[in-house]
């Protein structure tokens, strides 16, 4: 499973070697920007999604859904004003320098520890107290 982080770094990196199209990454960094709420994220991208709703206002629209997170992000069927291209890919360029060193790839993050383990700690904090 990969990571939201990670997905949008990676989008991020692809858009600045030129291999995305602004579009696409505009709607990563949209549905991550809406889709990370309390992780950390959100506010990371804060600044890109401050160019992209002067430059694109209503570049999505959020529908209900069943799945998590309650929503779905879908593209406006309309392209990125080329005029605000080389803020947005500054923008872009600032995050990956300053904000995107430390997240983690998805082979990095520890497993889950089980069922058992979790009963084990909890009796050993238990008779620790």
């Amino acid at each position: 499973m990969m990571s939201s982080a990670t997905s949008v770094r990676d989008a991020l990196e692809g858009y600045v070697a030129g291999e995305i199209p602004v579009e696409r990454v505009v709607g990563v960094v949209v549905a991550a920007y809406y889709g990370a709420r309390g992780s950390g994220l959100g506010a990371r991208l804060k600044p890109l999604m401050e160019i992209v709703e002067r430059a694109h206002p209503g570049v999505v629209e959020l529908t209900g859904s069943a799945d998590r997170p309650g929503f779905v992000v879908r593209l406006a069927e309309r392209p990125f004003p080329k005029r605000y291209e080389a803020e947005f890919r500054q923008g872009v360029q600032a995050l990956l320098v300053s904000g995107y060193a430390d997240l983690p790839r998805p082979a990095a993050q520890a497993p889950r520890p089980g069922v058992i383990t979790r009963v084990l700690r909890a009796i050993r904090r238990l008779f620790s107290a």
